[in-house]
């Protein structure tokens, strides 16, 4: 299309010029899409401050995901310029001063729906933590192809990673400065969160040395052969159990979807280290709840307990939350709260520990409390209990 043939495109991209340099831009949206990108629906354009500096960040919105590249103003201009050139048919321009509605060709301008300028601080796209340009580690994983872009299929899983390295990156940032961190994963699979987050230490320049325990070799060899591959010198992976592990001098210890008492081994080996953080992913609460069945304690709760399905949940909260009060006991703030990656992602639940002089260790109303929960569902012993030696 030839900008002189178009006069209401060549309005629209003036008037979106002019708010960047007066600074009363807000939003951009384009839509109608009818180019030859697969998938793609709608691009969306915000001010946004990264590093301190101004990018205007464009969200690509895909049928399955969405990719965010920021650009600087001129490279801004050009794109928006191109994308109505080539592909979409309606854009939308908000501005403090304006809204601007482009369709079929037409321009419409309107009063402004908005004066509220967002603060570029407050306005950052969600940009990934985890980094897939130059990543080649991914690919190895098979996350991503040879140009960093996430497979179809990988795309729950990559965005859990992202999620758990939010997550985590927050944190650690809130631990005490240490200059050489000594972090372990117990239970690290095929070494996804574990490779990511060695990844993004190193990009933070967080000095740290990452173990995966794997019970698996051939995973382990996997892992290891990335890891050299990969050049990533101070990450390496461990076969062995959690419960032979020795974790002394840990600082970290992260366990994500270790099954029944297993969870609570890599807790024992969290607070044996006395490590300052503690994060762990349960599943599969068995231990508790044959305890509840076999004992069949009346309580308040008998209406749902009699439930299969209740009984499951109770269970899974029950076992969750003596975690909690015995991590309290042992000297450690708790959390537990519900994470959920994302739509098509099973629900989790984190508990994170960290250690703390604001609980004193081995508090005697912390153990009364422990006593009453048991007491309360028929529990005799939590097998964390015995394995910590309470």
């Amino acid at each position: 299309m030839n900008m002189n043939a178009a006069p209401s495109l060549s309005d629209l991209i003036s008037a979106f010029q002019a708010s960047l340099e007066m600074q009363n831009f807000i939003k951009l949206t384009l839509g109608a899409y009818k180019g030859s990108e697969k998938d793609l629906k709608q691009i969306i354009a915000r001010r946004v401050s990264i590093k301190r500096a101004d990018k205007i960040s464009f969200t690509y919105r895909y049928k399955t995901r969405d990719i965010v590249k920021n650009y600087d103003d001129v490279q801004a201009i050009e794109l928006i310029t191109e994308y109505l050139q080539e592909g979409f048919g309606r854009a939308e321009l908000l501005t403090a001063a304006n809204d601007f509605v482009l369709e079929n060709g037409k321009l419409k301008v309107k009063p402004p729906s908005s004066t509220d300028i967002p603060d570029p601080s407050h306005n950052r796209a969600k940009n990934r933590l985890v980094e897939t340009e130059n990543r080649p580690y991914l690919h190895d994983l098979k996350i991503t192809d040879d140009k960093g872009q996430v497979y179809k299929n990988a795309q729950d899983k990559f965005r859990q990673i992202d999620k758990y390295i939010e997550i985590l990156s927050g944190l650690i940032k809130s631990l005490p400065q240490n200059d050489d961190l000594k972090i372990v994963d117990m239970g690290s699979g095929k070494g996804y969160l574990t490779f990511a987050l060695y990844d993004y230490l190193r990009a933070q320049k967080i000095k740290a040395h990452v173990t995966g325990v794997e019970y698996r070799q051939d995973m382990v060899d996997l892992c290891n052969g990335i890891a050299v591959k990969n050049g990533f010198s101070r990450l390496s992976f461990s076969q062995g159990t959690i419960d032979g592990y020795d974790t002394t001098g840990a600082n970290i210890l992260i366990a994500l979807h270790a099954c029944d008492t297993a969870t609570d081994d890599a807790i024992a080996k969290g607070i044996a280290a006395e490590a300052d953080l503690i994060v762990v992913a349960p599943c599969c609460h068995k231990q508790i709840r044959r305890e509840m069945e076999k004992n069949k304690h009346a309580n308040d709760q008998n209406f749902l307990l009699k439930y299969g399905t209740f009984l499951e949940r109770q269970a899974e909260m029950v076992t969750d939350g003596l975690r909690a009060l015995i991590l309290e006991y042992c000297g450690y703030s708790t959390k537990v709260f519900e994470f959920v990656s994302d739509a098509h992602t099973p629900k989790n639940v984190l508990i994170v520990a960290t250690r703390t002089d604001k609980h004193p260790a081995r508090s005697p109303d912390l153990l009364d409390k422990i006593k009453a929960a048991k007491s309360a569902y028929g529990i005799g012993q939590h097998y964390l209990e015995k394995v910590i030696g309470v």
